[in-house]
């Protein structure tokens, strides 16, 4: 089982030391994030565990200080689902951060019953995509200043299923969880796609990962027969340090060995579905969701 286990997991590693470096990781209470966040450390980089739950994120904090020497790390609120959170966020950083070397936009809800955020918007669409999107253009003035810097934002090979309804993004007329995720896994891509196109001569670069199958906490809203069915597997699945291995590659790799705005899996460049390469929709997914915020974004 362990030799059948090999072949889904990339084999990868690096001593690329991150002292004096900054990251923000969002969702670093658990899972993926946590493992990210508990790389980032060992590499001597300040991380924020930035977090919806603040006892969570402490305690997060606490496991990745007992488990690496010297790790400087610490927890901030976060609720992707509130732009009024996501604004005090930034505030905070702006005013307790010098820099900001990278921005992992990990956080995610998946397959979830119909909900929506403080705002409004869809749940899947409004924290997986709209969310990470207001945060990142917040930051970027610190991203910017502490360039050069990155973006990196969890997609999923779900992203492959999607379609974005722009008539419907909210899902009120027609919501069905697996269709609304996939759609903000998709708009992930895109927002990658146009953010690199925009930034790049500011110093800033940004990638897509997809982290493949890993046994995390975001099954949790699917049903019981499909979890049955993932448990059988459940040996084949990543772990969540596994599954955090691209997102670090994209982190530590040296920049010219990476496609700026391109999409990884499995620790190397990897082509997205066709609609992810769709120059026009990622156009009108960033002038849309500027729109659904408020802000302006050139």
């Amino acid at each position: 089982m362990q030799a059948i286990r090999s072949l889904f997991v990339p084999n990868w590693s690096s001593d690329v030391c991150l002292e004096g470096k900054t990251a923000i990781v969002t969702g670093a209470n658990t899972g993926i994030g946590k493992e990210t966040a508990k790389d980032l450390a060992s590499r001597g980089a300040r991380v924020i565990l930035a977090c919806r739950s603040m006892a969570r994120g402490e305690q997060a904090a606490r496991d990745i200080l007992r488990e690496v020497k010297g790790a400087k790390v610490v927890a901030r609120q976060l609720d992707l689902a509130d732009t009024k959170s996501i604004c005090l966020f930034a505030e905070n950083i702006y005013n307790t951060e010098k820099a900001l070397h990278y921005l992992i936009n990990n956080a995610g809800v998946a397959i979830c019953p119909y909900a929506t955020t403080v705002d409004g918007y869809e749940m899947q669409f409004g924290v997986n995509h709209l969310g990470h999107f207001f945060l990142t253009f917040l930051l970027l003035d610190l991203l910017k200043h502490s360039a050069p810097s990155r973006v990196i934002n969890l997609s999923s090979a779900a992203h492959a299923l999607g379609k974005i309804q722009f008539d419907d993004l909210s899902g009120e007329k027609n919501y069905h969880p697996v269709r609304a995720y996939a759609q903000s896994k998709l708009a992930n891509v895109l927002f990658t796609r146009e953010l690199a196109k925009r930034t790049e001569v500011l110093g800033v670069t940004a990638y897509a990962v997809d982290p493949g199958v890993v046994n995390t906490e975001i099954t949790r809203h699917i049903r019981r027969p499909l979890v049955d069915v993932a448990n059988l597997f459940s040996s084949l699945m990543r772990t969540p340090a596994e599954g955090a291995y691209t997102t670090l590659y994209c982190t530590v790799t040296p920049e010219h060995q990476l496609l700026n705005g391109g999409y990884y899996k499995d620790c190397a460049s990897a082509q997205s579905c066709r609609a992810g390469q769709d120059e026009g929709t990622a156009l009108k997914l960033w002038a849309v969701s500027c729109h659904l915020l408020g802000i302006r974004w050139r």
